[in-house]
């Protein structure tokens, strides 16, 4: 099922180097899953729903909306020691 050529192959797309006796165990191994995954096509899966995950959590998200508090830019500005262009201006930090 698996030839020399597709473990080389495979070898070089994963930038391994195998000796022969590694490319005849990883021969081996790779027809045992292969194997192993045409048993679990026979099982019958037509009553079973998908699942995607089962820890039952939800992304949670709102809208990004501009809350003002109740104050005005402005005065929050006013308040800073610093202010430019409409931005509280802080010292250099390094």
């Amino acid at each position: 099922m698996i030839s020399r050529d597709d473990v080389a192959y495979l070898a070089t797309l994963s930038n391994l180097q195998l000796g022969e006796q590694e490319a005849a165990d990883l021969q081996q191994d790779l027809e045992h899953i292969i194997e192993y995954i045409h048993q679990l096509d026979e099982l019958d899966t037509s009553g079973v729903e998908p699942t995607y995950q089962v820890s039952g959590l939800e992304n949670v998200s709102r809208d990004d909306l501009i809350d003002t508090y109740g104050l005005a830019p402005e005065a929050l500005l006013a308040l800073a020691p610093l202010a430019q262009d409409n931005q509280v201006k802080v010292p250099k930090v390094l």
